[in-house]
């Protein structure tokens, strides 16, 4: 997608409309707790797509990816070498998988969007287990180093060159998906601009208050090339190494940021970078 051009509705929103991003934000952050509580071997991602489908539901909001033509289920599970877009099935976990689960909600006519990354514990393989949790580590760190960034960025694709150093920063050699990047939302679950999880040398539009987007790296510990499955959805690495794929909605407003989908607003994450969100008023 591309930013707001003349005739199109503007990438900013007022404080309003913000605030009423709060609790879409909200119910999608619960789905994703009740999916946490049950990630375990034996169970199968119908199993959390199904826990994540009760929460939304009790709280009177819609899952926005069943609104997204051709998709039926409430989350996204991607597993292993699966990045995103993976399909719920009965596949059951296996001790030492890695499976990153990506939810959103639609409440009042606003949406919520957010993803988040997982590891089945593994006794008898300890270093696929680490391997697999420094990988989820670092790509959720470059979440918080581009939301971070956001809180004193001019221009958006500072949030990408701050995602892209953590990870280098790391000395992994990870990869970081090129097809897909974050992007606006509001209204519509995806809107512009897009949210570049790497440098580019297009600076992007300003960063005022206003303007929401979701910031969601996708990495993987081998080679950033992926494809489609036969499933049509299902982002898979072309060199079977896992991935992972963290991911918040964030609101800049007159204040300064409050990560939507984070019950904190992000106080947590954004600690170690000395940044305090504030609350929309």
């Amino acid at each position: 997608m591309t930013p707001s051009l003349p005739g199109r509705r503007s990438i900013y929103k007022s404080t309003a409309q913000l605030q009423a991003m709060i609790e879409p934000g909200l119910i999608t952050a619960a789905a994703l707790d009740a999916v946490r509580a049950l990630v375990a071997p034996g169970v199968t991602t119908l199993e959390l797509d199904a826990a994540a489908s009760a929460v939304i539901t009790a709280r009177g909001a819609k899952s926005n990816f069943q609104m997204v033509r051709g998709y039926r289920h409430t989350i996204c599970t991607s597993v292993n070498e699966q990045v995103v877009h993976g399909i719920p099935s009965g596949r059951a976990l296996e001790p030492g998988d890695i499976i990153s689960i990506d939810a959103g909600a639609e409440y009042r006519g606003w949406n919520g969007d957010s993803a988040i990354t997982f590891v089945v514990p593994d006794p008898s393989r300890p270093e696929i287990v680490a391997a697999r949790e420094e990988l989820s580590r670092v790509t959720e760190g470059s979440l918080w180093a581009g939301i971070a960034a956001l809180a004193g960025a001019r221009n958006l694709g500072e949030v990408g060159t701050a995602v892209q150093d953590y990870i280098d920063a790391s000395g992994h050699g990870y990869g970081i998906l090129r097809e897909y990047v974050g992007h606006g939302i509001g209204r519509k679950m995806h809107e512009a601009p897009s949210v570049f999880n790497y440098r580019v040398p297009d600076p992007g539009p300003e960063v005022r208050p206003g303007l929401a987007v979701a910031i969601e790296p996708m990495v993987v510990i081998g080679d950033q090339a992926t494809f489609v499955e036969d499933d049509d959805w299902t982002v898979s690495t072309l060199d079977g190494t896992a991935g992972s794929h963290w991911e918040h909605s964030v609101a800049v407003h007159d204040g300064g940021i409050w990560v939507l989908t984070a019950p904190d607003g992000g106080a947590a994450g954004l600690a170690p970078f000395g940044v305090t969100p504030r609350e929309i008023g």
